[in-house]
């Protein structure tokens, strides 16, 4: 018998003693017989497509998954899907996913999905955090979705949606979702210019605005750290909040440093070692740094960001390093990194991240972990850093991640959070543009009024074309000590956060004869065009600041979401729309309008209009060469 006949058995036996092992799990469990059935499209001549659990990445063939648009039946064309069966051999200790199999799995879906729109190799340069809604079981489903958001010059956004499905009861659950980040690579020396993406449906027209801001917070990431680090309220230290060093948990108790020899099969078909490979092998020692920690079997609930900093080839030794930074009564967070080295080189830093477990008990509820105690220098520098992250990732899930339904209307502002309060501001302003219930109430002089009635909820829309080119009109909006000059409004500004970001004091007349004049501190978020086709974007949103509390000479408003879109129609003449989310302070200002009553609006929008025509060359407060 010939080698290859050898090793063809071997592989055989193995295949089928893992059928037989899952079929044994869910036997015990439903007390039926086992079927399964596997359905694959295959992608053919791929080379990331060789898995070794046998199941492929597919492009969506169902009739479930057109999109009907404008009368028409659309796919998007960069999406890719992974449909896997969880065997034994995925599974940790639990018969659970094992999270790092789940990581190699996105990270495959979302490379293809990035190559496919590419035209070529791709590497992935960073994954979004991701938090970890439900755990899959042996025995389901793993439905996998990307698809690429937005293509920059070389780099490129890749949305993936994690599900579950259980094939018995034909359930299904969001698992997770993250954005993850791939550059192009030629071949050759020189740099790749990718082809500009052009979305198609609402959804995809959002995400692809939506991506420039997410890429904006990536970039500001590390200065929010050191902003955060240099605040005195964030140092802290055990000894200072009266730890018992007897009940504390040594740091280097829970240090774990391991080598893996990367092989080829460990590489991608560019011969670098696999992304997913690699986080993989950085969650396996996060796990047991966590374990030493707990002396118990932890969870992954969330990852902060993967961010490579180099490749890793065939032949490389690398080291893969976990710590416990930190613990926050029912959560830990472990430090982990990943160094690569061949020969007598010195190691080069390739990814690292930051990972948050907790141990759950037979109920499924967070048990109380020990804390640390951190050693010298640089234990006492992760400690900072825990706390600091801990902050964000509590911005990033108050004010991101809650439905606009939960976020209360004025969010407190401070230099540690507003880079999520400015994403949160015009998210919320793209998301109530993207709306397509709009209803007509009335118009006058070019000059119309749209209503929204949603979720319990009224929004009106105001819009108009003026012949003003759309640059300038969105530099003499965005100036909002300007509205004096054709509205009712008093505006101060409180604090130029940077260049795009204000905060205002804003005094309104009141409605009622003889009432308090009512005022708001409201964030400004302006946004010009990442590229041709894109809208200058104004969000406004209500904030609260320490400086400026409510007072009694004064009834104080909330404003949830507002602002001006405008688009150019020509080079000569915008398009300006305004958007509000009333609330009970708002209503009355437009509710004679709506109820067609009174015509205000358009004499407002009048008096805008004439200011922009009077201003065309005028120089504003906020300049142009800032756009």
């Amino acid at each position: 018998m010939s080698v290859d006949e050898l090793f063809f058995i071997f592989d055989f036996t193995n295949f089928i003693a893992a059928i037989a092992a899952t079929a044994n799990v869910l036997r015990s469990q439903r007390g039926t017989s086992f079927f399964f059935f596997i359905y694959s499209s295959f992608l053919t001549d791929h080379p990331l497509s060789a898995m070794a659990s046998g199941s492929k990445p597919q492009v969506e063939q169902g009739d479930s998954d057109l999109v009907v648009e404008d009368d028409k039946m659309y796919r998007n064309p960069t999406e890719v899907k992974m449909s896997q069966i969880v065997l034994p051999c995925h599974a940790n200790h639990r018969k659970e996913l094992s999270v790092g199999q789940l990581l190699k799995w996105m990270d495959c879906t979302a490379c293809l999905s990035a190559e496919r729109h590419a035209g070529c190799s791709c590497v992935t340069a960073s994954m979004d955090d991701i938090h970890f809604e439900r755990t899959i079981g042996v025995g389901q489903v793993v439905n996998i979705k990307a698809k690429v958001n937005r293509a920059f010059n070389s780099s490129m956004e890749v949305g993936i949606e994690v599900s579950c499905e259980d094939l018995y009861s034909n359930q299904q659950w969001k698992v997770c979702h993250a954005f993850a980040t791939f550059v192009a690579r030629s071949t050759r020396a020189e740099k790749i210019c990718l082809k500009p993406l052009v979305p198609c449906t609402h959804k995809e027209q959002l995400e692809y605005s939506m991506a420039a801001e997410r890429r904006r917070m990536r970039l500001l990431h590390i200065d929010i750290m050191k902003d955060l680090l240099s605040n005195k309220t964030f140092q802290w230290s055990p000894s200072e909040e009266g730890q018992n060093e007897q009940l504390t948990v040594p740091t280097e108790k829970t240090r774990v440093e391991s080598v893996e020899l990367v092989l080829p099969p460990h590489a991608n078909h560019q011969v670098n070692t696999f992304g997913g490979q690699i986080m993989a092998w950085m969650e396996n020692v996060a796990t047991i740094a966590a374990s030493r920690l707990c002396n118990a079997h932890p969870t992954l609930r969330t990852i902060d960001m993967f961010h490579f900093r180099g490749p890793s080839q065939v032949g490389d030794r690398l080291v893969l390093k976990a710590i416990v930074n930190n613990t926050f009564k029912n959560s830990m967070e472990v430090g982990v990194c990943a160094e690569a080295y061949q020969g007598e080189e010195s190691q080069r830093h390739i990814n690292s991240a930051f990972m948050m477990f907790e141990v759950l008990d037979e109920d499924g509820k967070p048990c109380p972990l020990p804390p640390i105690r951190p050693e010298p220098l640089d234990g006492s520098r992760r400690y900072q850093e825990a706390i600091a992250r801990k902050k964000i990732r509590l911005d990033r899930k108050y004010i991101i991640s809650c439905k606009q339904t939960e976020v209360p209307l004025s969010v407190p502002w401070d230099q540690s959070n507003q880079v999520y309060l400015s994403y949160n501001n015009v998210f919320a302003l793209k998301m109530l543009a993207a709306r397509t219930k709009w209803t007509l109430s009335s118009e006058k002089n070019n000059v119309r009024l749209y209503t929204l009635e949603e979720n319990q909820t009224l929004c009106f829309r105001i819009e108009s074309e003026v012949n003003v080119p759309a640059a300038r009109a969105f530099l003499l909006l965005s100036d909002l000590c300007c509205r004096p000059e054709w509205d009712t409004l008093q505006c101060e500004l409180i604090i130029q956060v940077n260049d795009d970001d204000f905060i205002y004091h804003v005094l309104t007349p009141s409605v009622s004869e003889g009432g308090k004049v009512q005022d708001f501190i409201l964030l400004a978020s302006r946004r010009p065009p990442c590229n041709s086709g894109d809208p200058y974007v104004i969000a406004l949103r209500s904030v609260t600041l320490p400086t400026h509390p409510p007072t009694e000479d004064f009834n104080r408003g909330e404003m949830l979401c507002a602002g001006f879109i405008i688009y150019e129609v020509s080079k000569s003449v915008s398009k300006i729309s305004y958007y509000n989310q009333t609330n009970p302070g708002v209503l009355p200002y437009i509710s004679t309008d709506i109820a067609g009553l009174s015509s205000s609006f358009c004499y407002t929008f009048h008096s805008c209009s004439q200011y922009l025509l009077e201003n065309r060359t005028r120089h504003s407060v906020l300049s142009d060469t800032e756009i």
